[in-house]
């Protein structure tokens, strides 16, 4: 099905989407809903958690922000992957600037890390984003059927420069290859909406 069919499916021509649908994608399955929030929830209480596991003087803002992250980011690596949000985003009229500035918006998250759990580390801030920025304009400036290797080749490249470049962030190891997985794979490729019993 493609992504204008999709689109037009979801709604009759009086209706126009809510903020849910602005956000998840308009005509989401149940099952849709079920993958996106569960573990979206479940990542919200356990980042904390396990943060408050390890010897480091937390104070509730920092717990609550991890707990944030953690909803946003696990829940959108699965929500931008969703038939929903694909035919949402990528819908007729989208270009590269709207994709790019919804990249763009991330970089609050990396400023929130930065200042709260690495002491206003501006290299972090700078490397990241600039690293951030230079893939997704490389992604969608390429040709579409290019994007897909490329966007696996910047995310790999990332979790080399994580792993690699940059000291781990306490209590938020896990943050920047799911944060780097769903803004360079999960959002930024343009795929199929499938439909429920598509084979």
């Amino acid at each position: 099905m493609q992504f204008s069919a999709w689109h037009r499916s979801a709604f009759s021509p009086s209706q126009k989407p809510g903020w849910l649908d602005r956000l998840i994608g308009s005509g989401a399955t149940s099952a849709e809903l079920a993958v996106q929030f569960i573990p979206a929830f479940g990542a919200a209480i356990a980042a904390p958690v396990y943060g408050a596991t390890l010897a480091m003087d937390w104070s509730s803002w920092q717990l609550g922000a991890i707990a944030l992250l953690g909803f946003d980011i696990v829940g959108g690596v699965l929500t931008n992957a969703t038939s929903a949000a694909k035919g949402w985003y990528h819908r007729p009229g989208q270009r590269a600037r709207h994709h790019f500035g919804f990249v763009a918006l991330h970089l609050f998250h990396i400023g929130l890390v930065s200042l709260l759990f690495r002491g206003a580390d501006v290299f972090f801030f700078v490397g990241v984003s600039s690293f951030l920025l230079g893939a997704a304009a490389l992604i969608l400036a390429s040709p579409l059927y290019l994007q897909r290797p490329i966007a696996f080749g910047m995310f790999g490249l990332a979790l080399l420069g994580d792993r690699y470049f940059l000291t781990p962030t306490p209590g938020l190891e896990w943050f920047l290859p799911l944060f780097f997985l769903k803004l360079l794979v999960s959002h930024l490729l343009k795929e199929t909406a499938y439909k429920p019993g598509d084979r």
